[in-house]
């Protein structure tokens, strides 16, 4: 057993299950708070200076007065690629977009070629140094995307990394299939033919290898079309995996009204999309996962989060970890970005990279909140609170990180 002691505050949402509209921003607090953990699991949260029932040898770690609010989810990275693209920075401030470098061979393309090249184990090298970043950033879970591979021996190389970081990461990762990412060079022209390709050869291989939980689609002009789209999310479903879609970052075609339409889990960015589009996330339950450093990074507009909280869709915060649109894997910089503009509140935005976040990758009923019977995963801070987490620009402010009941990071 393990008690953390001598937590001045701790903060949490509460629940299983997303919360929405003005619920998002109700957070439980507890006071001069311990959290007594057995085998991983929260047995019992004290506050007021009372310390849960706990047998002589029990462990204990003292939290110094720490913030503390369950560990943070990073529910949307493309962590496992390889290279780098700053060479095309020169051509973004000269004007070009990012539409326009993909069209060009460039963009996740240069991605597809640098990690094709690599091997599985280069490929895990790299990205288990980017989760141990994150670690020390305070996020204790994370989604990884494919999608750098666009072939079957590629995605499914990309896939077995994923699954072989969750098996020894101290994190827990949740894999997804993004196949439908871009139309690889050699089906140039051919977008058909690849949706061919992504429904009848490779999601029924990761399926049948189980080496996801979700698909994902670019659905975007240039990329994927709304019907393309579909086509592949419904595929997806006939074979057990739970949907995602990449829905209105460069232009509104539909995306978010599909994700309602075919129920998924969440639909990302979202940067353009329109009335009707959110009335279709609230409706399909959808959860809107919002990427702000890639509204920076891109120099695009950002997410309308407040409407899309008016109208009971939730929301979610990621980082967007990739290396063309959002090369920081700094879920706390997301935070910063979705106090100033997203105009979110603290609370709502603990709710958004924690439950949340959770919830839009499955895992909502173990890990996102700290209750009695979750997955003893917190963060604590040198910080007296939330307020000073979203303000505080550019600051690592972890002063310790527990993951099942371990403390992994201090």
């Amino acid at each position: 057993m393990l008690l953390i002691r001598n937590i001045a505050l701790l903060q949490t949402p509460v629940g299983s299950t997303s919360q929405r509209g003005a619920a998002q921003g109700k957070n439980r607090r507890y006071h001069n708070a311990s959290v007594l953990v057995d085998g991983g699991i929260i047995r019992a949260v004290g506050e007021d200076g009372a310390v849960p029932a706990c047998p002589s040898g029990t462990e204990e770690f003292d939290a110094g007065g720490a913030f503390a609010t369950p560990g943070w989810v990073d529910a949307h990275t493309h962590l496992v690629f390889g290279g780098w693209r700053q060479h095309e920075i020169p051509l973004k401030l000269k004007g070009a977009g990012y539409l326009e470098i993909l069209q060009s061979g460039g963009g996740i393309l240069d991605t597809v070629r640098r990690t094709r090249a690599l091997s599985e184990d280069e490929l895990f090298s790299r990205a288990s140094a980017f989760l141990n970043e994150q670690l020390y950033l305070g996020v204790t879970t994370a989604e990884i995307k494919s999608g750098y591979g666009l072939d079957l021996e590629n995605e499914l190389k990309q896939l077995r990394v994923i699954r072989r970081l969750n098996r020894e990461h101290a994190m827990d990762v949740v894999p997804t299939c993004m196949a439908a990412h871009a139309v690889p060079p050699e089906f140039a022209g051919r977008a058909d033919d690849y949706v061919d390709c992504v429904c009848n050869e490779i999601l029924p291989r990761v399926a049948e290898e189980r080496l996801a939980q979700f698909c994902d689609v670019f659905c975007e002009t240039g990329v994927f079309s709304v019907a393309q789209s579909r086509r592949i999310l419904e595929t997806a479903r006939s074979l057990g995996l739970g949907r995602k879609i990449h829905a209105d970052e460069i232009d509104s075609l539909g995306g978010a009204q599909l994700a309602g339409e075919v129920c998924a889990v969440s639909a990302e960015h979202l940067i353009a999309t329109s009335d009707a589009g959110i009335c279709a996330l609230a409706n399909g339950g959808v959860t809107a996962c919002l990427l702000p450093q890639t509204s920076l990074y891109l120099n695009k507009p950002y997410a309308r989060a407040r409407e899309m909280i008016a109208a009971q869709v939730p929301v979610a915060i990621a980082s967007d970890f990739n290396p063309g649109s959002s090369p920081s894997l700094n879920l706390q910089f997301s935070a910063t970005l979705a106090y100033l503009r997203y105009r979110m509140t603290p609370e709502e935005i603990l709710t958004a990279v924690t439950l949340n976040a959770a919830c839009a990758i499955g895992l909502g009923e173990r890990i996102g909140s700290v209750e009695a019977g979750k997955q003893a995963d917190l963060t604590l801070w040198n910080a007296d609170g939330m307020e000073l987490l979203c303000y505080r620009m550019g600051s690592n402010l972890v002063k310790a990180v527990v993951k099942r009941g371990t403390v992994v990071v201090s």
